[in-house]
């Protein structure tokens, strides 16, 4: 597969849209697609939100609320990882440390 942009189309709330993009990512770029049409329509058939513009803001917003919840999530599952690091290095120069304060008392 090459990078070079070929025009793909999309279906988001019975309409088309030709979008460009490599050829690579043309499935994630049908996923994401799917994706939204997805959230689209469960803002529009809630019944609260009315007209495309205030639909496609109102699945937007959703879709990068729980994106950044999953970014967050992902930085504290690795900040609890690198705290658990730090301690346990600590630990093991604590040990070394300890070690070398009874070999000189040996000698």
């Amino acid at each position: 597969m090459s990078n070079e942009s070929i025009p793909v189309t999309v279906r988001i709330l019975d309409k088309e849209f030709r979008v460009a993009c490599p050829e690579s990512e043309q499935n994630s770029l049908m996923a994401s697609a799917d994706l939204l049409n997805t959230r689209m329509r469960e803002v529009r058939d809630s019944g609260k939100v009315f007209g495309a513009d205030r639909v496609a803001i109102m699945a937007a917003l959703n879709l990068t609320h729980e994106l950044l919840l999953q970014r967050n999530d992902t930085f504290h599952s690795s900040d609890d990882s690198i705290t658990q690091r730090i301690e346990d290095m600590q630990s093991s120069i604590e040990d070394a440390l300890q070690n070398v304060q009874q070999q000189k008392v040996e000698f």
